[in-house]
Order: C-alpha cells, then sequence, then structure tokens
C-alpha cells in the first residue's frame, strides 16, 4: 500500500519540476553550477603572478589548487547530514554566501588571507558539488543525464570563461591577480539571489527533512558496495587528470616559450571544449544501454592529448581541446552516475558524498604530485608520462562503474 503513495508523491514532484516554477528551479541549479569551477580555474594562468608575488616555489603554489579539493574530500561527507538538518535549498543558500565572502576575502591583500579565503571557498563548494546531483535526482529523476549535462555546461562555461580572462584582467587593473580572482564573489551573489526564492519551498512532509525517505525506512550504505567504490575510484581518477590540467597546462606552455596571453588562450580552449565533452555525454547517457563505450572514449580522447602535448608540444592548442573534451565528457559520466546507479535521492546523495569525499581526496595529490615531480626532474616529461598512465586506471575502473546496474536497497 505504501508503494502507490509514494510514486504518486515522486510523479507530482517531477510535474512540478517540469512546470513554469521549474524553469526557476533549473536556472537556480544552473547558476549554482556556474560557481563550482570558476574560483578555481581563474588561478592557473595567474600562477606564475601568484609564485612571484608570495614568493614559492611550484610545489607549493600547486597547493594552493589542491586546498579546495582537499577541502572537497573533507566537507562531501558533512554536506548530506547538513542537509537533511536545513534542507538542501538552505544549504545550498548558505554555501552560496560562504563562497561570496571567501572568494572575496581570498583576495584581501592580507597575511594569511589567501589560504584561509581559499579553504573556505572549498568548502562551501565541496556542499553545492555533492547536493546539486541530489537535487537533480529528487526534482528531475527521468532527466538525470540531460540536466546533468546542462549544468556540466555551464559549469565549464564559466570556467573557460574565468581561465579566459584571467591574465587580461590582472593586467588591466592595479591589483593584478588579485582583481583577476576577486571578481568572481560577484557570480555567487547572482546566484543567491536567484536562488532566494527556493528556501521558500523546503520539501519536509512524508519524507521529512529533504534528504530523508519515509519514516523508518533504510538502504545500505556505498561505502560497502563494490558499485559505490567503483564509481568513487573514477570519479577520483577523472578529477585528479581535470585539476592537473587546469593547474599545470599553462605553466607547462610557459616553459615551451609560449607567453603568458597565449598560454591563457589555450587554457581557456581546454575549458570550452570541455563544453563539447559535457554536451556529447549528456546527449549519448540514456541512449547507450550502459556507460562504457562513452568512459572509453572519453578516456581515449583525453590520453591522444597528453600523448600531444608529451611528444608533439608545437600543435599544445590541438591537444588542449582533445584533453579538455575527454576530461568533460568524463565528468558528466562521473557526475550522472550519481543519479543512474541510485534508486533514489537519499541514496543519491550518500553516494555523491562517498564519491566526491575519496575521489576528491585523490585528485587534491595530483597537482601536487606533479608539481613536485617537476621539481625534482627539471621537465614536464615524468609528469605529463603519469598522467596518461592515470587516465589508462581511469579507463580500467570506468569499464565497471559503467556497467547498468543500481545500489542494493
Amino acid at each position: 500500500m505504501t508503494g502507490a503513495p509514494r510514486a504518486s508523491a515522486r510523479t507530482t514532484r517531477e510535474a512540478r519540476a517540469l512546470a513554469g516554477p521549474g524553469l526557476l528551479i533549473l536556472l537556480g541549479i544552473l547558476l549554482a553550477a556556474a560557481n563550482l569551477r570558476a574560483a578555481i580555474t581563474s588561478v592557473g594562468p595567474v600562477l606564475e603572478d601568484i609564485r612571484a608575488e608570495l614568493d614559492v616555489n611550484a610545489v607549493t603554489s600547486s597547493v594552493l589548487v589542491s586546498v579546495p579539493v582537499i577541502a572537497f574530500a573533507v566537507c562531501s561527507p558533512i554536506a548530506p547530514l547538513v542537509a537533511r538538518r536545513f534542507g538542501i535549498e538552505r544549504t545550498i543558500a548558505g554555501m552560496l554566501v560562504v563562497l561570496a565572502v571567501a572568494i572575496a576575502g581570498r583576495s584581501l591583500p592580507l597575511p594569511g588571507t589567501v589560504w584561509i579565503g581559499t579553504a573556505l571557498l572549498g568548502a562551501a563548494i565541496a556542499f553545492v558539488n555533492v547536493l546539486l546531483p541530489a537535487l537533480i535526482k529528487r526534482d528531475f529523476p527521468t532527466r538525470v543525464g540531460p540536466v546533468t549535462g546542462l549544468y556540466s555546461s555551464v559549469q565549464s562555461v564559466f570556467a573557460a570563461v574565468a581561465a579566459g580572462v584571467a591574465v587580461p584582467v590582472a593586467a588591466a587593473f592595479a591589483g593584478g591577480w588579485r582583481v583577476s580572482l576577486g571578481m568572481w564573489a560577484g557570480l555567487a551573489v547572482i546566484a543567491l539571489l536567484v536562488f532566494l526564492p527556493q528556501l521558500k519551498r523546503r520539501t519536509e512532509p512524508l519524507e521529512g527533512p529533504v534528504l530523508l525517505r519515509p519514516a523508518g525506512s533504510r538502504f545500505r550504505t556505498p561505502w560497502s558496495t563494490a558499485i559505490g567504490w567503483q564509481v568513487t575510484l573514477y570519479m577520483g581518477l577523472q578529477s585528479t587528470v581535470y585539476y592537473s590540467l587546469i593547474t599545470w597546462w599553462p605553466t607547462i606552455d610557459r616553459s615551451q616559450g609560449i607567453s603568458a596571453e597565449v598560454a591563457g588562450v589555450h587554457q581557456f580552449v581546454l575549458q570550452i571544449s570541455g563544453i563539447v565533452g559535457n554536451v556529447a555525454a549528456a546527449a549519448l547517457i540514456h541512449r547507450l544501454k550502459d556507460q562504457r563505450m562513452l568512459i572509453a572514449g572519453a578516456a581515449g580522447v583525453a590520453f591522444v592529448g597528453l600523448a600531444g602535448e608529451l611528444v608533439l608540444p608545437e600543435f599544445a592548442l590541438v591537444w588542449a581541446a582533445l584533453a579538455g573534451a575527454g576530461g568533460g565528457a568524463s565528468i558528466v559520466t562521473a557526475l550522472s552516475m550519481f543519479g543512474l546507479r541510485t534508486r533514489h535521492h537519499e541514496q543519491a546523495a550518500a553516494l555523491s558524498g562517498m564519491a566526491q569525499s575519496v575521489g576528491y581526496l585523490l585528485a587534491a595529490s595530483g597537482p601536487i604530485l606533479l608539481g613536485l615531480l617537476h621539481e625534482t626532474t627539471g621537465g614536464w616529461t615524468a609528469p605529463l608520462a603519469v598522467l596518461l598512465g592515470v587516465t589508462i586506471a581511469q579507463l580500467t575502473v570506468g569499464v565497471f562503474a559503467g556497467r547498468a546496474r543500481r545500489l542494493p536497497e
């Protein structure tokens, strides 16, 4: 008898999400998503300027990009717990406030603020990272792939813009890189203003706090399942490649005699081509019986981009485009799995929290280890070779994660 009301409630919620108010919900999701990479991708193109002003080496400066990723790992398991108490909508809105303050604070010319602000913005992004897939699973349960692809594309657009304008903005203002990084606080404020109406529709009844199913219901934790770990490792390995590239690709270009402006353009192309990967993956996810072929194709394209940069660096623009497209398809696939491998939005939140916690802890080590390897070897051949190995590992794990299965109850 309980199945019919539950199915009816789910149908009613999805119908409401796809009606007029659903457009505002979707817009809020997209603007929240726009903030998930811009504050990070804007760092790579001006990393040399930051190093010079702060007087730090390559390893230390790479930590500046890894700090948010470490925050993702630490805060991701906490996000579902906080959302149970306050609701998905209120938690996301609160984190957008923290994000705006953190981005602005990071750019202040005061001792330690660049590190404190970076850690706080990482924590805020972690919460939104985890909760958006749960929100999509709840409000758009039959459109997980397309909506995930759409919000990933928005992420990529703003990530690309942030990377592309970083150097010109830094050159145009006396504040240099501080202005280039700090201006993205405005985007967080805009997202918050659009998201505010969602606070009135905090879902509670029948299911209690937002992420809960009917009282007394339980489900098996993804931490004890093979599927959970396969999705988690896939998330971590593809994120390792992505964050390593956005950290070091401009520096690799500059080491080959390319100007800062052109290196910034290459970073912009890497991000923009990610949108092509986003859209392609979103279009294919529900057309294929499972995601294994998609995972293989994405890893293959990224592998060619990395190998090309290693052996024929004079065509760096082409390799940036290929690496970006492969990465874009990989992230949409990874994020979609939080919904595709689960039965309901609470399970999706649990898998999202697990995958982003362990996955980003793994990803955080990538830029740091590559920076250390660069310092040790004096070049970028070994770091790029390591990334090729990570891409092969991503493909191997993805073959298992991409099978059409769902977490057990």
